[in-house]
């Protein structure tokens, strides 16, 4: 069947208790990067905030963020990001009594029935993902004419040829709208398209080359002295590979740097909050998110990603999250974050990518 979006159902804020809800205490910043006591903090749900009689949403939502009242409007800002004299909304109840409601079931409809035991209920590594994937599959075919698709990817995929060639498949075919990773991947895959290996081992024969170890920093240092990718790529005649897919098809993508990086590639933000603003940049965006193999990135844009999206139109639309990742660790820490709207998949990520692209048809 055609991928269809669940229904989202607002609010009834004709409820007497919304109704006769308090409005909302709007307190101003006390100083640059500060929020006043007892300030409200987001989560992934939508929540709207009763201001000057109506119910506002915060539209750009994300969690551990606060609320601030600007020019008719309810902003999302991160601490860092506040000013003095900001009017940040204030109240720890989540229910109106403080002119605040977090609507957590905007799309769960009739909902499904659970039994109050039952085995089996968590994905782990003995689940069957048949139906994950086949929903993966028309989910993306979906979004890549009506939505936009944020892929968050680990080095793991430069280390295996035919890895590389499934997500290059995937980015040309317009199924990759975003991408957000580290130096590792880029550096990694970008070695594996100038001297056919990662880390020195061949990307398909897995077999180690001489003084291979050298490798990567070649690459990165090549790359440096052309001052840029694109440079690079133009230069050495570079043909394949993730990064060299994402340049050509115009993805794009942002690097996130990490204190371990070698180097490293001209484009990766070292510095943690440029970085962080820059990611959160592409995932105002997402309306899919996939995550995979790769803890940090899993859980820093799991952070940073609400439940729904609100589109240019006003439609409120649900935001699909997966986590996809050899441990069951990784994608338990991702909920235990905060993250309760993602869907995990316990496989070889590699593995993943290609099912996935041949399941497309690519």
């Amino acid at each position: 069947m055609p991928f269809e979006l669940k229904p989202y159902i607002a609010p009834d804020f004709t409820r007497e208790d919304l109704r006769l809800a308090p409005e909302a205490a709007l307190v101003p910043a006390p100083k640059d990067g500060v929020a006043p006591e007892n300030y409200h903090a987001l989560s992934i749900f939508p929540e709207y905030f009763k201001i000057g009689g109506s119910w506002l949403m915060a539209e750009e939502s994300r969690m551990d963020c606060v609320p601030v009242y600007e020019n008719g409007k309810v902003w999302v800002r991160e601490f860092r990001h506040l000013k003095k004299g900001d009017l940040v909304i204030c109240g720890r109840t989540e229910d109106g009594r403080d002119g605040i409601y977090v609507h957590a079931h905007g799309f769960d409809g009739e909902g499904r029935l659970q039994e109050t035991f039952a085995f089996r209920q968590n994905h782990s590594r003995e689940t069957s993902f048949s139906r994950d994937y086949d929903e993966i599959y028309e989910l993306l075919k979906h979004e890549r004419d009506h939505g936009h698709i944020l892929w968050v990817m680990g080095p793991a995929f430069a280390f295996d040829h035919d890895a590389r060639d499934a997500f290059s498949k995937i980015i040309e075919a317009g199924y990759a709208h975003s991408v957000l990773a580290g130096n590792a991947l880029a550096t990694h895959d970008l070695e594996g398209a100038y001297l056919g290996t990662a880390l020195g081992q061949d990307i398909y024969t897995q077999r180690n080359h001489p003084n291979g170890h050298y490798n990567h920093l070649d690459t990165i240092n090549r790359v440096r002295l052309y001052g840029s990718v694109s440079e690079f790529i133009k230069a050495e005649g570079i043909d394949n590979g993730i990064i060299y897919t994402c340049e050509k098809c115009g993805v794009p993508y942002v690097l996130g740097g990490s204190i371990r990086d070698d180097g490293p590639l001209p484009p990766v933000f070292g510095d943690v909050y440029q970085a962080q603003d820059a990611m959160r940049d592409r995932v105002r965006q997402a309306t899919t998110v996939i995550c995979m193999a790769t803890m940090l990135h899993s859980i820093a844009v799991g952070n940073m990603t609400p439940s729904f999206r609100v589109l240019p139109d006003g439609t409120v639309r649900e935001v699909y999250f997966y986590c996809v990742d050899v441990s069951e660790f990784t994608i338990n820490k991702l909920s235990d974050r905060g993250s309760l709207s993602s869907r995990g998949i316990v496989t070889n990520v590699q593995d993943f990518i290609v099912n996935v692209a041949k399941g497309l048809g690519l």
